[in-house]
């Protein structure tokens, strides 16, 4: 049997940020990673996906970082004020990396409320970038791209921060859309992987889906 996947050993050394930054305003607050599907977070069962993935993973947050600490990662706040988005998790990300991982030239993001990431995810996105030249790589399923969950160059972290900073920009669209830009397409059935728990009703249907996935 072909594969398509590029052996590990010429993955490119690669850091995870899971972004666990936002409002969840459609929950009524809180933490959406730390909710429970299947009797585990929706946060463990993320890092059991890219752990095996990933040199090293951090998660992104805002607050206190003591909530997060029976799960044993470096959590990393934004800098830039005002809570303007995934992008600032990004950034913050990229700048960690470079002062604390210099040996890592490239850092894969992932939503800290997608319980069902691929376990391939890594390696396809790399796959992909290097096959297209491209500068930057994001998943894709059901038709719908997912700019959250993709990889990013660390050398480009002064342009982001520019980006953010000076042009006031939020999107990720638009700032992928700066860039030659892979995007791998995942299949969405029986289970899309990049489902992700927004609202109390997602809940229920994650469990549902935890089912079918532990399962597996």
């Amino acid at each position: 049997m072909v594969t398509t996947s590029i052996p590990a050993t010429r993955v490119p050394p690669t850091l995870g940020v899971l972004l666990a930054g936002g409002l969840a305003r459609r929950m009524g607050g809180g933490d959406k990673p730390m909710r429970t599907i299947g009797g585990r977070t929706i946060l463990e069962r993320v890092i059991a996906r890219l752990s095996p993935q990933c040199d090293a993973l951090i998660l992104n947050a805002n607050g206190d970082p003591a909530r997060f600490s029976p799960f044993g990662l470096q959590v990393v706040a934004d800098d830039v004020p005002g809570f303007p988005g995934p992008l600032a998790g990004v950034l913050a990300a990229l700048d960690w990396t470079a002062t604390n991982r210099p040996d890592i030239d490239w850092v894969l993001s992932a939503a800290g409320d997608c319980p069902f990431v691929p376990r391939d995810l890594v390696t396809r996105l790399h796959e992909a970038r290097a096959r297209e030249n491209a500068e930057l790589a994001v998943a894709a399923s059901g038709g719908q791209s997912h700019p959250v969950i993709g990889l990013w160059r660390v050398a480009l972290r002064n342009e982001l921060r520019h980006a953010l900073v000076v042009e006031d920009l939020r999107k990720i669209d638009r700032w992928t859309a700066r860039y030659p830009l892979a995007t791998v397409t995942w299949a969405a059935e029986p289970l899309d992987p990049f489902f992700n728990a927004n609202t109390v009703e997602d809940i229920a249907e994650a469990e549902r889906l935890a089912a079918l996935d532990d399962a597996a």
